[in-house]
């Protein structure tokens, strides 16, 4: 369940890098083994899809504005992703059958990293807009490569070292709570400045 956590929430912040993580090590390693109905994840041409698309958000996410569009776009690609990365890592950690995932109430662990990942992407689309404005945009590429890093070590760790996956988790969940705090002072500042000064009591 760490495993799929992790790997959900990490496509909370990129789609793709997850089930690039997760192809690529089951493709070419002996580390991570697929059951047969995830296997389709290390297809070499599902990986050239992945990782075209993954081109494509690495620079849109970097460009002002772009990115936030961006946002909006992933609002369901992302949680779409952290479903499929929950479920195949939950499966290959729990499960020989995944398809059984699809039946009762075994497809919980699917929507549950899809909501994982909606949460994450909808914390960054509130904070990004946050972060470009304290840098005059100047900072949006630096902190999508932060994000992008993040994503990409957080997979990993899911993958290899699933009980590390917590202090990720409580590192992302302590820098959110302090970029909404951020957020809420620059809102609480701007209605100072367009309320104007106070006129003095008689």
């Amino acid at each position: 369940m760490l495993t799929g956590t992790g790997l959900a929430a990490s496509a909370g912040l990129n789609a793709w890098i997850p089930l690039l993580a997760v192809g690529l090590i089951a493709r070419y390693t002996d580390l991570l083994t697929l059951p047969p109905e995830w296997a389709w994840l290390s297809d070499g041409w599902v990986l050239a899809i992945l990782g075209a698309m993954l081109v494509v958000e690495l620079v849109a996410d970097k460009v002002p504005v772009v990115d936030s569009i961006n946002d909006v776009f992933n609002t369901v690609i992302r949680p779409t992703s952290g479903g499929i990365a929950f479920g195949a890592g939950a499966a290959t950690v729990t499960t020989t059958d995944p398809a059984a995932l699809t039946e009762g109430t075994n497809w919980v662990p699917i929507a549950v990293g899809a909501a994982l990942a909606l949460v994450v992407h909808l914390l960054k689309a509130l904070v990004r807009p946050v972060l470009n404005a304290m840098s005059l945009g100047t900072g949006a590429p630096f902190v999508s490569t932060a994000e992008d890093v993040t994503s990409v070590t957080m997979s990993l760790v899911a993958i290899l070292l699933p009980m590390l996956v917590l202090l990720f988790l409580a590192g992302l969940a302590a820098f959110f709570w302090w970029a909404m705090r951020r957020r809420a002072r620059r809102r609480a500042a701007r209605r100072l400045r367009r309320a104007g000064p106070t006129a003095p009591a008689a």
